[in-house]
């Protein structure tokens, strides 16, 4: 199939945007990619970094920008935010702990949707908050079922380790006691798209007085049913999609 628009500089900056939505790339790595020269795609990536559909890591590499979202959010079509609101609201009520949603850009991770705990200790995680992907159970998440290469990158100063996501990997969740904060527990699973990529993370977190040392135990299923929930709604999305 040809997915040529003829207009070239178009196709060429779509196929940018499509190498990205692996992950954060050097520029070797998106010349590998999207097969273009180096010179057309250093070019196209810093001018759509102007535009902010691109947009850098701690480390220097190109990932996708914020404009991105901003588009996507202005024109309705964020389906997975849209559905997050009841599933994260009904992780809080079943749980009786604050429940988010996470998704990766470059090497850390942001808040997209909460749910609080309305009164009482909690783990407050306000919408927009961006935090580290070395740490805690959203991360293990959204780092274990990378590629190699990119899976190897992420561990080095991670408070977790390659064994450890092999497990998240084998039970299909994650839990951390104490790993991002000093006295917070937690659990996640993964959100995955049509493809089967993980796209997202589903969390709840608490104190470990109430989580205990092994949250996995208490909340697992529930986080996991919530998860495969989201990823539901994308894979009819995507259906309805085709069909229309």
């Amino acid at each position: 199939m040809d997915n040529s628009s003829g207009v070239g500089v178009l196709d060429k900056a779509a196929t940018v945007l499509g190498a990205l939505e692996a992950g954060p790339a050097t520029l070797a790595q998106l010349v590998g990619a999207t097969g273009l020269a180096r010179p057309t795609a250093h070019r196209l990536a810093v001018a759509l970094e102007h535009h902010r559909l691109v947009a850098r890591d701690m480390q220097g590499r190109f990932v996708l920008g914020p404009r991105l979202g901003e588009l996507a959010s202005a024109a309705g079509e964020d389906r997975l935010l849209a559905a997050a609101g009841p599933v994260l609201g009904a992780l809080r009520d079943h749980t009786n702990e604050s429940a988010q949603l996470f998704r990766r850009q470059g090497d850390q991770r942001i808040c997209v949707a909460a749910a609080e705990r309305p009164v009482g200790l909690r783990d407050s995680i306000p919408v927009g908050a961006t935090l580290s992907m070395l740490a805690g159970s959203a991360a293990q998440v959204l780092l274990a079922w990378e590629e190699p290469d990119r899976l190897h990158r992420g561990l080095q100063g991670a408070s977790f380790t390659a064994t450890a996501l092999s497990g998240v990997r084998r039970r299909g969740w994650a839990q951390s006691v104490a790993e991002r904060e000093a006295g917070v527990a937690s659990v996640s699973a993964p959100v995955r798209g049509p493809s089967g990529r993980v796209v997202a993370a589903v969390s709840i977190s608490g104190p470990i007085e109430r989580l205990s040392r092994q949250p996995g135990r208490l909340h697992a299923a529930t986080v996991v049913a919530g998860a495969n929930k989201l990823t539901e709604v994308l894979r009819r999305a995507q259906a309805m999609q085709q069909s229309s």
